[in-house]
């Protein structure tokens, strides 16, 4: 999102929604009560003009870290980071709705190698030191179906470069949609700009992964006919 106070400020729109349906009593204090402590650091331009990097060895005690971009209701976030203690995970959602969702499941499930940006990865990636990110998900982004709006989409440049300026050589980045187009977008965009697709066959992208959870969004898209793919890249 554009902040004009800063006069250094990259000129960036961001499209989509930040809050949806009233929040309840309970989510507005995990809201209050949980989410600056689970900040990754100064990402804001006003906190951090000079975009310092994240001191990501202080925030997970020299742990990999992964990246999930826009975590939706945060189920998937919450199952790798209980599956995998190991690792630090940072998940990235301007929708206050998810975030409140995400802060609730993070109460019940009582991990804590997690760490929030509400807001656009964009301006995370400022501030994400050079070849820092082990794994990235990229999972039922929006598609933004009509063509003039293809632009907004993850997979463009925009994105994708400074996505592979934070991931280290040989890290992974996954991608899940429903969206026939959305997957030929991503096998057009992705590999050029450093990864690699690893899928040989057909089958190599309809099975998912073998830690996968399965996600409101996967769940509506089969009830409603969408087959799922699974796309694994390789940062070169």
């Amino acid at each position: 999102m554009t902040d004009k106070k800063h006069p250094a400020a990259p000129w960036r729109n961001f499209y989509g929604r930040r809050s949806g349906k009233t929040l309840r009593d309970s989510q507005r204090g995990y809201l209050e009560e949980d989410l600056a402590a689970l900040s990754p650091g100064a990402v804001s331009w006003e906190d951090n003009p000079g975009r310092d990097p994240l001191d990501l060895a202080g925030l997970f005690g020299g742990r990999d870290v992964w990246l999930e971009v826009g975590f939706g209701g945060g189920e998937h976030m919450v199952h790798q980071a209980g599956q995998n203690p190991q690792v630090g995970i940072i998940g990235c959602e301007p929708f206050i709705n998810g975030v409140a969702m995400l802060l609730g499941k993070l109460r019940q499930a009582g991990v804590g190698n997690v760490a929030i940006h509400p807001g656009d990865v964009r301006d995370l990636f400022d501030v994400l030191p050079e070849a820092c990110l082990s794994r990235a998900f990229l999972l039922y982004p929006d598609p933004w179906p009509k063509k003039k709006h293809h632009r907004r989409r993850f997979v463009t440049p925009g994105y994708l470069e400074p996505l592979a300026r934070v991931m280290k050589p040989g890290a992974s980045l996954r991608v899940a949609t429903d969206i026939p187009d959305y997957v030929r977008q991503t096998l057009e965009q992705v590999p050029r700009h450093g990864f690699e697709w690893l899928a040989e066959r057909p089958e190599d992208w309809r099975a998912p992964w073998p830690d996968w959870i399965s996600t409101r969004y996967e769940q509506k898209a089969l009830r409603e006919g969408r087959p799922p793919h699974y796309l694994t890249f390789r940062r070169v």
